[in-house]
């Protein structure tokens, strides 16, 4: 059977229709790649929070993935951030993969923590220890805000791709050297759903 040789007056064309599409889709990667693009940037591209503020809350919605540093009922900054690897639900027990849900406070910090530096969110409270009693489990704790485990840091923004954590709140280490500098001890965290 003979192969069909295009039209000579077609080759090197294209129709109407081809080009729109082609327009479309080009498009349509160019959005995705700008909007992929803005969220990979470290929350340090936003200028930086002068030395001499301090947050005096921090707010936390898992659901969008964002922790805001307020100031006088005034965002000073946000970041987005990888949550435990099993997200959905308030935390109940050690190693559930959850994040905890409620109102804490940043209670003490550890510069020399496995991960770039480490503020601890005071879970498990009274509440948590009620809960955990009544299901006859252990509640867990060591829940920080921290950066990258250490010796991995050059992975920037690209933690946010998947939740990885034990339950923690993590940043880049850019983000959780300006977190630590601005988040006393003492500082109220309300981690939303």
């Amino acid at each position: 059977m003979k192969q069909m040789e295009p039209c000579p007056a077609t080759v090197g064309k294209r129709s109407p229709e081809m080009t729109s599409r082609g327009l479309v889709i080009t498009l349509i990667a160019a959005l995705l790649v700008v909007t992929s693009g803005a969220w990979l940037l470290d929350s340090n591209s936003a200028p930086p929070i002068p030395s001499s503020v301090k947050a005096d809350e921090v707010i936390v919605h898992k659901y969008d993935r964002n922790l805001l540093l307020i100031k006088s009922g005034k965002p000073l900054k946000q970041y987005t951030v990888a949550l435990g690897w099993n997200p959905r639900g308030p935390k109940t027990r050690e190693g559930d993969g959850r994040t905890p849900e409620g109102r804490y406070r940043i209670d003490w910090r550890n510069a020399k923590s496995g991960f770039h530096r480490a503020l601890h969110i005071s879970y498990p409270n009274k509440r948590d220890r009620q809960k955990a009693r009544k299901l006859g489990v252990s509640p867990g704790g060591a829940i920080m805000i921290h950066g990258i485990k250490n010796g991995a840091g050059w992975l920037g923004s690209f933690h946010r791709f998947y939740d990885w954590t034990n339950g923690c709140i993590a940043v880049s280490d850019k983000e959780i050297e300006e977190i630590w500098r601005v988040v006393p001890n003492g500082t109220p965290i309300i981690i939303h759903p």
